[in-house]
């Protein structure tokens, strides 16, 4: 299954935070720990494991930033450092609102989006983020294919848009749903 695959392809990035590569070594068990007596050759991870490392959370906004830095600050003062929070903005207006509101890093546009969804943990936004074109034409459709087909746990608030109703949606003003959002990323990791 793993033969000619590159130790990166068998060992994801997002599985290689929080580790240190102790070697690779070119040979024809790559990834596979060495049996006693035989030549080190493969690929060889020594640090943590991916149930000990802090969850990746990416907050995804646009326009002025404004809920994605109300969403930030408010997990910033739940869960301290415990969590690492992304700030992805379709434009760099709202990924510096989100970097001032408690992010520890930001990046702006598709292709920050696209690549970043891949290895986060979990992803934070409103109902436009999966719904290409929305945001008055900010979120493109390969970012919303890239955030909608993400492995990552995706948490949406039910924001009103134009053409489109959510039916059983809470009609709850927005700070009560981001209430609800926090205990609930509060629940999944533990802090």
């Amino acid at each position: 299954m793993w033969a000619g695959a590159s130790p990166f392809q068998r060992f994801p990035k997002k599985h290689l935070t929080n580790s240190t590569i102790i070697g690779y070594i070119e040979g024809s068990h790559e990834g596979d720990a060495p049996t006693k007596g035989a030549a080190r050759s493969g690929f060889f991870i020594d640090g943590m494991s991916v149930e000990n490392r802090k969850k990746s959370i990416a907050v995804i906004d646009g326009q002025g930033g404004g809920i994605g830095s109300t969403i930030i600050k408010r997990l910033r003062e739940s869960s301290g450092e415990d969590v690492e929070i992304i700030a992805l903005g379709t434009n760099a207006m709202a990924t510096g609102a989100m970097l001032k509101a408690g992010a520890n890093k930001g990046a702006s546009g598709e292709n920050a989006i696209v690549q970043t969804a891949k290895t986060v943990d979990i992803i934070i936004g409103t109902t436009p983020i999966v719904l290409a074109n929305s945001m008055m034409g900010e979120l493109t459709p390969v970012m919303a294919e890239a955030i909608a087909s993400s492995p990552a746990m995706k948490f949406l608030l039910p924001l009103k848009m134009p053409d489109v109703e959510i039916v059983g949606a809470p009609k709850e003003p927005l700070p009560h749903l981001i209430d609800q959002l926090i205990r609930r990323i509060q629940e999944l990791v533990g802090t």
